[in-house]
């Protein structure tokens, strides 16, 4: 006897009862683009828009899986639903998440009142997901407080999640060169708070002495934020209520200012981008059932046409 197909409604609806499986067959969807998508995201419309959403990112070695499992825990003493998405390698071989943050963060996985869902990169640069917004609708429709993404930690190439976050938390750690990596990877310009995690060793405060510096020396305008910068152990939950409380700070902030409706509008606004240029690769798709692509590229090697010559036939066709 076959298993009767449940539709997005009701998926959604048991979503919005706390039902982690329900949650997570609506994220697996996502990110397998499934044929229901268009009728998840309909369903799930009128349920988003309340979650605060948090991003993690630093270089590889700070300690984001154990800032954002200490984060998790001085929210949930709270009494706030959390929900986090960790960015993971993608393994070559299934195409899946490779590390699995659902291990380092096992000491939750009994609470009712988190949802942790390890998500593969699957080669999109910038240290996120390209399903991570649709995810984060999801999370958003099924009743999370606060949503945290916890990057890839990549380095130089993370300064996306700054375009998919309410609020950004960039980690830095003592002994890690961080100081310089700051500058030169532009991560001054996306955070909103600054994190020394492992704080307990050598060098953290002049860590935060020269990324202080840095900071003072940004132009901002009079009202902007002046992003703080905390120290955390993070292995010992030590200064997560400090981060907890800047985030506070900086959603009040941004809530007055207008910067909060600014950044959801850019964040919908790049989702729409993102979807129409994925269908508009779908459709050359079936235009070039009869290499017509491959003739144009052939066109533009041989000198006989240009490259923007070449776009518009691919368009027009």
């Amino acid at each position: 006897m076959s298993r009767r197909t449940e539709s997005p409604d009701e998926l959604v609806a048991r979503a919005r009862d706390g039902e982690a499986r329900a949650i997570g067959r609506l994220i697996s969807q996502v990110e397998d683009g499934s044929s229901l998508l268009r009728e998840v995201m309909a369903a799930l419309t009128p349920y988003a828009g309340r979650a605060h959403v948090v991003g993690l990112t630093g270089s590889p070695g700070v300690g984001k899986s154990t800032s954002t499992n200490a984060l998790v825990a001085e929210l949930r003493g709270r009494d706030l639903r959390v929900g986090v998405l960790a960015i993971d390698p993608s393994s070559p071989y299934s195409g899946g998440a490779l590390l699995g943050d659902r291990i380092r963060m096992s000491e939750h996985a009994t609470d009712p009142g988190v949802f942790i869902r390890s998500m593969a990169a699957r080669g999109h640069l910038g240290g996120v997901s390209r399903a991570t917004p649709q995810a984060l609708r999801v999370l958003d429709a099924a009743g999370c407080d606060v949503i945290l993404v916890e990057t890839v930690g990549v380095g130089q190439s993370e300064v996306e999640i700054a375009r998919l976050a309410d609020t950004t938390i960039v980690l830095l750690a003592p002994g890690m060169g961080d100081g310089i990596q700051a500058a030169k990877a532009g991560i001054l310009e996306i955070g909103d708070v600054y994190v020394i995690n492992k704080a307990d060793r050598d060098g953290a405060d002049q860590v935060r002495r020269d990324l202080r510096s840095m900071l003072a020396l940004a132009e901002r305008p009079e009202g902007a934020w002046r992003p703080p910068v905390l120290k955390t152990v993070a292995s010992a939950g030590e200064g997560a209520a400090e981060v907890v409380d800047a985030i506070d700070a900086h959603r009040a902030w941004a809530g007055e200012s207008g910067e909060l409706e600014r950044r959801r509008v850019r964040r919908a606004r790049d989702e729409i981008e993102a979807i129409a240029l994925t269908a508009l690769r779908e459709r050359w798709g079936s235009v070039d059932e009869g290499n017509r692509l491959d003739g144009l590229a052939a066109a533009v090697v041989a000198g006989e046409s240009d490259p923007y010559a070449a776009a518009d036939g691919l368009l027009d066709d």
